[in-house]
This record gives C-alpha cells, structure tokens and sequence, in this order.
C-alpha cells in the first residue's frame, strides 16, 4: 500500500466533541485531546508532513493558556516518526514526546535503520527527511495527565509490541486502545507476545468503556472489536487444543495448512459481518496461519 502525506480530520460520530480523529489515507488514525491545560497529539504519523498537519489541526485548540504534549503509544513507525517535529534538531514546535522506557532503544536497533532505508529506496518523497526522535519523557508503569476537567490515563498494554502504551479518559469513559485491538485482530510480534496481547485485550475488555477508538479499525465499530478480538484468539486456542489432542504435532511443517490442519478457517473464527470479510488477504491467510502457529508454541511449551 503506497504512502500519502494526507491528513484529515474525521467527521465526529458521536463521541467527545474534545476528542479529534485525524486519519493518515488508509493507514492509521491518531488523536489529538484537549483539555483545560493541554492539548495532547496521541501519536505522530510517518513523516515531517504528516506531524505538521498534525500541529495545524492542534495549534486551534491552543489557546487560553494550554501547553502542546505528545504521546507516543509505540514506536511503530505508522505511530512515532512524525516525531521530528516536535523534538530534536528538526524541531518545528518543541514539546515533551511521552512514551515507554522501552520504546528509546527501539528507536536505535538495526532493524529500525534498516526499515527507514527500505522504506527510502520504495518511497523517496515521503521518507526521505525522517530523523528518528525517540520519546523525551520516558514512562515505566502508569502516567497521570491531570488536564483540569479531563485526566489522560496512561497505561502499559503489551503485547502487539512489548511497549504498547493505551490511553484512558475516566471522565467520558472513553479508552483510546491504539494498536492493542485492530480490525480483524491485532498482531503479536513473538511467541512470547501473545499471550500477553490476550491478557491486555482482557484488561481493556473489562474496563467497559462506552468509546472506544482504535488506530486501524473504523470509528463506528464501538468497544465491541475488544470482545471480538478476544473471542478469535480464544477460539484458536480451543481450536488448537482440539487437534493436539487427535494427535497433531505442535510444530507442523513450515509448508502445511495449518488452518486446515486444527480446523480453524479465518471466516470461522471472526464474526460474520462486511467489516470482517473487506479485509485485507494477508489477514485471512498468512497472519491468520502465524496466529495459529504461535498458539501451538504456547500450547507446546505449556
């Protein structure tokens, strides 16, 4: 899918009016909050230009006194290389950059160079001028943004990647789950990663928010994907659990069904519905396949 410098606003269907969507084409969404004393950009999309359509759409809000704060919820570069603009040499709008003590050296791995570079050769005029900014206020555990008639509650959801931040607003009940629940189910990056991907899916589930938004599934969808997220990785594992138990070995050749090997289609494990069936091939074969092969390593090892 081939990258655009595009930013709009998404029209507002039904939650906080202090809360704006902004969308990066069919990438990601990110949010900008306001409360009394901030205006808080929660995530800073892929580039330069994108972060700067980001600061146009925040610098309405700030006004009256309020201060600019950023968050990143991961170091995914959908999610964090926007962050030049607000911290670093390139700089335009200088502001704390808050997010996990595990994100930082993320930032500085080979594999983050080596992505940048691809991402370069592909696409010249969208990643050229990406400097990476790490997170300038680190957190371990939870954060409390005290906005005056609104508190941004920071919290760990690892899982998708061992630094996922999501955010909590109590006062609307409104929970911002970023890329810990997608559309039609979020990723774990390792073995050792799901099952704490399923453990936070359980804790956002139980908060019973009466919003929820999410960086890659529409705004329409409702606290509902949290439940369906979780009921897929739970049919897999009884799915999984069944056919060890006729006899399927854990670790099934690299080359196998392994869909068909414990029973478990992809339309047979999702819900029924346009949303899940409009999705991309990859979701309903390879990361669907790696979802199954990860829960046999976890059975295994178990």
């Amino acid at each position: 899918m081939p990258h655009t410098n595009e930013v709009q606003v998404v029209a507002n269907e039904g939650w906080d009016e202090r809360i704006v969507v902004c969308r990066n084409g069919r990438l990601v969404d990110t949010f900008i909050i306001t409360t009394q004393r901030y205006v808080v950009i929660v995530d800073t999309m892929i580039n330069a230009a994108t972060g700067q359509k980001l600061l146009e759409v925040a610098r309405e809000k700030l006004v009256n006194g309020r201060q600019l704060l950023v968050v990143n919820t991961h170091a995914d570069y959908d999610h964090c290389w926007g962050n030049m603009v607000f911290g670093g040499e390139t700089a335009i709008y200088p502001a704390p950059i808050i997010g996990s003590k595990l994100s930082v050296p993320l930032f500085d791995q080979p594999e983050a160079q080596e992505t940048l570079k691809q991402f370069q050769e592909r696409e010249p005029d969208i990643f050229n001028e990406v400097v990476f900014v790490p997170p300038t206020v680190q957190v371990d555990g939870r954060l409390l943004i005290d906005g005056g008639d609104l508190t941004v509650e920071l919290f760990p959801t690892p899982g998708h990647t061992v630094d996922h931040y999501s955010l909590y607003i109590p006062e609307i009940n409104t929970l911002l789950a970023a890329d810990a629940a997608e559309l039609p189910y979020p990723m774990a990056r390792t073995v050792d990663g799901l099952p704490a991907m399923r453990q936070s899916l359980a804790q956002l589930a139980a908060m019973n928010a009466e919003t929820v938004l999410y960086c890659h599934a529409p705004v329409t969808i409702g606290p509902q994907l949290l439940l369906d997220n979780k009921a897929y990785f739970d049919i897999l594992e009884e799915k999984c659990r069944a056919a060890l138990s006729r006899g399927l070995s854990p670790q099934p050749d690299e080359n196998a069904d392994v869909a068909q090997l414990v029973d478990c289609r992809y339309e047979e494990a999702v819900p029924k519905g346009e949303h899940w069936q409009n999705v991309h091939e990859y979701y309903r074969t390879t990361g669907h396949a790696q979802n199954i092969r990860m829960t046999l390593e976890i059975l295994r090892r178990d």
